[in-house]
């Protein structure tokens, strides 16, 4: 089996183009026209593949203020973007099916913040989100702010054919398992003395209103809300008196076959 690739686009905020592993491309993509020629503070480009959201998803500035701004690469491989408050960096590093990504953000002590590795995977009707039972899970409604508490799975965790819905919600966990077919990815973000999560996006052909189509995000992130200003206490990361936050997320895949013949 081939070793996990993955690719990023710096110049067009940084967005992750490719992703794969087991065999095949995880990330799912559709034709935007906008997303090019994007400034900062215009409404969302969805392109899809993995967006860096950061420092909100939902609200302002729509998924955040990276996705629309040019990132710098250096010698080291070492991609980074500087927004107005704040300088994200990432090193992305892969071995084997393996792939860790270290992210250190830069701002004043106090700042807070959200982040979501916002993919957009492309996913058959039949595919699995592995989660334990009874995790506590934040289920937003499509477009809304408010959300009501329920325990994984609340019928999230197996996705259908197309049915006109759209909801999303923020998993109390680390980690995440996604299964179409015999492949497998697995996704964990660890970060020190911060909140982290996994969001989803099942959006089964419901949105937008205008021109619905279907895209399913798995998206770990820091914090536990999509929103910002809609974050309580212990809902955002916050930047300590040091001046810098680090996380790091872990990418693995492979295939059933391949771990039963092990």
């Amino acid at each position: 089996m081939a070793p996990l690739r993955i690719g990023t686009d710096p110049v067009h905020g940084g967005r992750w183009t490719s992703l794969y592993a087991a065999g095949r491309e995880w990330l799912w993509q559709r034709p935007e026209p906008r997303r090019a020629g994007v400034r900062p503070g215009d409404a969302f480009a969805d392109a899809g593949g993995l967006e860096e959201c950061v420092p909100t998803v939902r609200g302002t500035p729509d998924h955040g203020d990276a996705w629309a701004r040019p990132w710098q690469r250096g010698a080291d491989g070492t991609e980074s973007v500087d927004c107005p408050d704040f300088r994200l960096g990432r090193l992305i590093r892969t071995d084997g099916h393996r792939a860790v990504a270290d992210y250190r953000l830069t701002a004043a002590p106090g700042y807070r913040f959200l982040w979501a590795a916002h993919a957009l995977l492309d996913l058959a009707p039949g595919a699995r989100i592995g989660i334990p039972d009874g995790t506590p899970v934040r289920r937003y409604p499509d477009g809304g702010a408010d959300w009501t508490p329920c325990s994984w799975p609340a019928g999230l965790d197996r996705l259908g054919p197309d049915d006109g819905t759209a909801v999303g919600a923020v998993v109390e966990t680390r980690q995440v398992s996604v299964h179409d077919g015999t492949a497998v990815l697995r996704m964990t973000v660890e970060a020190e003395g911060q909140p982290v999560s996994v969001a989803l996006w099942r959006n089964l052909g419901g949105f937008p209103e205008q021109e619905p189509y279907r895209s399913v995000g798995v998206e770990p992130m820091l914090g536990r809300v999509f929103g910002l200003a809609a974050a309580g206490e212990g809902d955002a990361a916050v930047v300590p008196a040091g001046g810098e936050v680090r996380w790091r997320l872990t990418v693995t895949a492979d295939t059933t076959t391949a771990v039963q013949n092990r």
